[in-house]
């Protein structure tokens, strides 16, 4: 087959046995210089953001072999993207679109200190992503993968790209694949009330969910602090393990009956975007490498306190660093 739409396992770069798998939209992210507005800005940062592929970065700099699938157009701004993921270690599995049919999809990002705030404006409609079907995509990797990893923003960008997201999931499940799932609600993309009936739809394919305790209340109708609300998730839906996000009081694990709670760890912030995807990065990470649900939790806040030191949306952290602040080591690298 042509270019186009095939799906050559080969071909696309994720051949072979692969610890962790990604299945999302990869935006290009445009930031003026802080300080500036983007009504005045002259010039713009450029950064390749997306949650399943920041997850997937995380976790190959923490020595996670990961891969990401996905579908871009062939265009330069898609090559973009995927010179920027292959640089931190992830295998690429893109289907390419006509750059006549389709496009990249784009967000802008003004940083803003108190009272203006952070502004976010998302340029995605007609995004390659929203034709994507499971056959153009390398689906054969599920077959030596050990997790599946996806996200509540991806189902939200087409009806296409919800049906092919639970088909991935259901794919992955049948090949014995470990899945999870990060809530991650976007109210810019679609209402609460069609986001909780779609996510109830997939939960039945999903063993890990990570859920932030404020969308568990608004979106999903959960009432109570994080450990009912991960018992009620847990027993009505029958995940394997809950993941429960309170900001800055820390999160709590559900998982065989047993509550695993942990703290934050004290970060200067530099750039909250992609803390929660950092989070899932450390803790799939430690999971993957044979960590306890207490020592992947640990993983996970370090990881998430890292990244808010960043600048971007990906995670551009070190194993070692993680061990340091996990053993409360900060400060100068001496």
């Amino acid at each position: 087959m042509g270019r186009h739409g095939h799906r050559n396992d080969r071909a696309l770069g994720v051949d072979g046995v692969t610890d962790l798998v990604t299945f999302g939209e990869t935006m290009l992210r445009l930031s003026p210089p802080r300080g500036e507005r983007l009504e005045t800005a002259r010039e713009f940062d450029v950064q390749a953001g997306g949650a399943e592929s920041n997850v997937a970065v995380g976790a190959a700099r923490l020595g996670v072999d990961a891969a990401w699938i996905s579908k871009l157009p062939d265009s330069p701004l898609g090559r973009r993207v995927v010179g920027e993921l292959r640089s931190h270690g992830v295998r690429i599995g893109v289907a390419w679109a006509d750059p006549g049919e389709s496009r990249l999809g784009t967000y802008y990002l003004e940083h803003g200190g108190e009272p203006r705030g952070t502004n976010v404006i998302y340029d995605r409609a007609d995004a390659a992503i929203t034709t994507v079907e499971p056959t153009e995509l390398p689906t054969g990797v599920f077959e030596s993968a050990a997790r599946f990893h996806t996200t509540g923003i991806t189902p939200a960008l087409s009806a296409t790209a919800r049906e092919t997201t639970a088909e991935l999931l259901r794919l992955a499940g049948d090949a014995g694949v470990t899945r999870s799932f990060d809530l991650n609600y976007r109210a810019k993309l679609w209402d609460s009330s069609t986001a909780r009936d779609v996510y109830e739809t997939l939960f039945e394919h999903v063993d890990v969910l990570f859920v932030p305790r404020r969308d568990a209340r608004e979106v999903l109708d959960r009432e109570g602090d994080a450990v009912n609300i991960a018992h009620g998730l847990a027993s009505d839906h029958a995940f394997d393990c809950v993941v429960v996000t309170r900001g800055r009081e820390g999160a709590v694990a559900l998982r065989d009956g047993t509550v695993t709670d942990q703290a934050v760890f004290e970060s200067e912030t530099f750039d909250t975007i992609g803390t929660g995807d950092a989070f899932v990065a450390g803790f799939l990470a430690k999971r993957l490498d044979g960590g306890t649900v207490r020592d992947a939790l640990e993983w996970a806040a370090a990881t998430a306190a890292l990244k808010r030191t960043v600048d971007g949306d990906i995670p551009v952290v070190t194993p070692d660093e993680v061990e340091r602040v996990v053993a409360g080591e900060g400060g100068i690298d001496r």
